[in-house]
C-alpha cells in the first residue's frame, strides 16, 4: 500500500490534546494584522514579526513562529528515525498564511505561524472525506506526542493539516518561550474562530435547547448569535464566550 493512498481516520488521536483557540492566540500574540481575506497577507502585528522566521527544518523550508518552528524540527527528527519512508516524501504548502479559514470568515491558526499543512510525495490531501493518505497517519501520533494537534481529528476532516495544541501554546508560554509575550493567558475557552470536536459538542448542546446550528464543529456568526441568546436567557454574561460558567450551564 502506498503512502498516498486513503485510509479510514484512525481512532484515538489527538488525545489530551485540543485545537488552539482564538482567545489563547491573540491574547498572548495578538491579532497578526488588522484585516484578513481569503488570502495570505503579511503579518503587522510588530510583537509576532519579531519572532517570525524562515528556516531549513529538514526536507523544506518553513515561514512561522520561531517557538513552533523549534518544536516541529523535533517532530521532523523522530519523523526521520521512526517512519523514514514518509520523511523522505514530506513536502508542504506552508505554515504562516494570514487569512481566513477556508470557507469562512474566522481567521485561520496559519495566521500565527503555528500550523503546517503537509503533503506527501506533492499530493495533498483533500479535506472533508473522513480519509487520511496513509502515510499522514503513520506520522499523526508522533506530532501528538509532542503536542501538535492533527486536523484529521476535527469534526470537518481535515487531515493535512497539524497545529501546536491549545495546550502547547500554554506549555510554550509558561516556559518563556514567547518572550515579551503582552497579558495574562485566559482561562481555556471557546469564543469565534474555534473549531474541534468542542465546538460540535456546544452545538449539539445549543441545538438540544431549540437552536438549528450546522454541526460542523466550526464556531461562526451563527454559533456565536446562539451562545449569546443562551447566555442573555440564562443570566450569564452574553459575551458570545464560552467559559466556565456558561458550559456548566449547558451541561459541557
Amino acid at each position: 500500500m502506498a503512502l498516498t493512498d486513503l485510509i479510514p481516520i484512525p481512532p484515538n488521536m489527538n488525545t489530551g490534546l485540543s485545537s488552539a483557540k482564538q482567545l489563547t492566540m491573540k491574547a498572548l500574540l495578538g491579532t497578526p494584522r488588522g484585516s484578513f481575506n481569503d488570502s495570505c497577507q503579511p503579518v503587522t502585528n510588530a510583537f509576532l514579526k519579531s519572532i517570525i522566521k524562515t528556516v531549513d527544518v529538514g526536507p523544506f523550508r518553513v515561514t512561522g513562529l520561531v517557538p513552533a518552528i523549534d518544536s516541529l524540527k523535533e517532530v521532523l527528527a523522530d519523523i526521520r528515525q521512526e517512519q523514514p519512508e514518509v520523511f523522505a516524501v514530506l513536502g508542504t504548502e506552508g505554515m504562516l498564511c494570514a487569512r481566513f479559514m477556508r470557507n469562512s470568515s474566522n481567521i485561520s491558526i496559519h495566521s500565527w505561524g503555528t500550523a503546517i499543512d503537509l503533503k506527501l510525495d506533492g499530493m495533498l490531501d483533500a479535506p472533508g472525506n473522513n480519509k487520511t493518505q496513509r502515510g499522514l497517519a503513520l506520522i499523526a501520533p508522533i506530532f501528538n506526542r509532542h503536542g501538535w494537534f492533527w486536523g484529521g481529528g476535527f469534526p470537518t476532516e481535515d487531515a493535512m493539516h497539524f497545529e501546536c495544541s491549545d495546550q502547547k501554546i500554554r506549555q510554550l508560554h509558561e516556559a518563556g518561550a514567547f518572550n515579551g509575550a503582552a497579558g495574562t493567558l485566559p482561562p481555556p475557552s471557546l469564543s469565534i474562530g474555534d473549531r474541534g470536536q468542542q465546538v460540535k459538542k456546544l452545538q449539539e448542546a445549543l441545538n438540544a435547547l431549540g437552536e438549528s446550528l450546522v454541526v460542523d464543529g466550526i464556531f461562526g456568526q451563527g454559533t456565536h448569535a446562539a451562545v449569546i441568546n443562551f447566555q442573555a436567557r440564562n443570566g450569564l454574561t452574553p459575551d458570545g464566550i464560552v467559559g466556565s460558567k456558561t458550559k456548566a450551564a449547558l451541561g459541557l
